[in-house]
């Protein structure tokens, strides 16, 4: 079993199914509770692919669990999922594309946005990806290895990243790139003097944090009323901790607080986080939370997530799309079918296993039909003027 696989069967297991099996006894449980368990988790609004996926790893426990006879019978079998509504599936379109990629303040930032939205790699392929998997001669990138992200707990040698000698689909797969990202990509290669095996895409460093304000003479003011009522004075430990005021002076005067605590030795220091702990690859969880959700923000798309735990999604405002990394890959599958491409050709470039994951990304940008109703007006007119 991969890594990330195991990784995320035992984090649906404990999130998901030992919270309502975990007190039963195997032996006793029978398919009306797997179906009070499905209709519950249905009621709690789970979506119908995570629905399916936690139904899939209880029924191969029961299996096991079967064939080795701790139980008598397999409860999950002759059990029916329900019919749940997907989600609509959105894409990026050309134009929040741009926003984005214009709100990018890094250069390595920027020149890895648009490798992605050209390419449709998979994250963990991107930031694998070295110097000599490109042919600048041809234009042709092969994709032969992945970096990937687990709990040290799973990692054979307790670290969190690792590089898989093979892509998901376990093919490596060829892929040509255009002409303008081959020519940005060669002069990045060229200006940090890249060797062959060197990483195109290596972690930077953090951004400083951002200067504390200086400290002004007179009243600052008081805080907004809190849940009880009560005001505070602006700049002190009581307007952060009671008044949850999160102003420049307020979150100074805690952080003040804080630094002499460490200074005493009474609390101890957060490590700094940093873009990636090995090899200099540049973590999905750092790059989310340090450059893509304040790119977002400077686009005018709302996040609904905490810049320190990344928990949460980016929310779209007034017409905007909500936004993950992972949809430029998906942006890219889609611009391609929309300009006419071959589905068999995004497929292959894509390495998807089956045609009909390729073909859920079929008209997903908000104009696709729209060649459909041109169609549709050119013959209808053609009908008009026969008659």
């Amino acid at each position: 079993m991969e890594l990330t696989t195991r990784q995320g069967y035992a984090y649906q297991l404990d999130k998901h199914i030992m919270e309502w099996f975990g007190p039963m006894r195997m032996a006793e449980i029978m398919p009306d509770q797997v179906r009070e368990w499905i209709a519950e988790q249905a009621d709690r609004g789970m979506d119908r692919k995570t629905l399916s996926n936690v139904f899939y790893i209880l029924s191969a426990v029961f299996t096991t669990a079967f064939t080795d006879q701790v139980t008598f019978i397999q409860p999950c079998r002759g059990v029916k999922l329900p019919t749940v509504p997907e989600r609509k599936r959105s894409i990026i379109t050309p134009e929040t594309f741009d926003d984005i990629y214009s709100a990018l303040e890094h250069e390595v930032a920027r020149l890895l946005v648009e490798t992605d939205i050209e390419s449709g790699l998979r994250w963990g392929e991107l930031t694998e990806l070295r110097v000599s998997d490109i042919d600048f001669r041809t234009g042709i990138l092969t994709v032969t290895r992945v970096v990937i992200e687990v709990n040290p707990k799973f990692h054979p040698e307790g670290k969190r990243l690792l590089v898989v000698p093979y892509p998901k689909d376990k093919t490596p797969r060829r892929l040509k790139l255009a002409r303008h990202i081959l020519l940005k990509l060669e002069a990045h290669i060229q200006e940090r003097d890249l060797q062959p095996t060197d990483l195109l895409f290596r972690a930077w460093a953090e951004p400083s944090a951002p200067k504390r304000p200086d400290p002004v003479d007179g009243d600052l003011g008081l805080t907004d009323p809190n849940d009880r009522g009560r005001q505070y004075l602006h700049g002190t430990l009581s307007a952060y901790t009671a008044g949850k005021c999160r102003r420049p002076y307020c979150r100074a005067a805690f952080a003040d607080y804080r630094a002499q605590r460490r200074a005493a030795g009474k609390d101890s220091p957060r490590q700094p986080r940093k873009a990636a702990a090995e090899h200099d690859h540049i973590s999905r969880g750092w790059f989310r939370i340090n450059v893509w959700y304040p790119a977002l923000g400077r686009a005018g798309i709302r996040t609904s997530v905490s810049l320190r735990t990344g928990k949460g999604r980016a929310r779209a405002g007034a017409g905007r799309e909500s936004v993950w990394i992972q949809d430029l890959r998906r942006a890219h599958a889609s611009w391609l079918l929309a300009g006419g491409a071959d589905i068999q050709v995004v497929k292959e470039r894509l390495g998807h296993v089956r045609l009909s994951t390729t073909e859920g990304y079929l008209g997903t940008l908000p104009d696709a039909d729209e060649t459909a109703l041109t169609a549709l007006a050119r013959t209808r007119a053609r009908s008009q003027r026969a008659a």
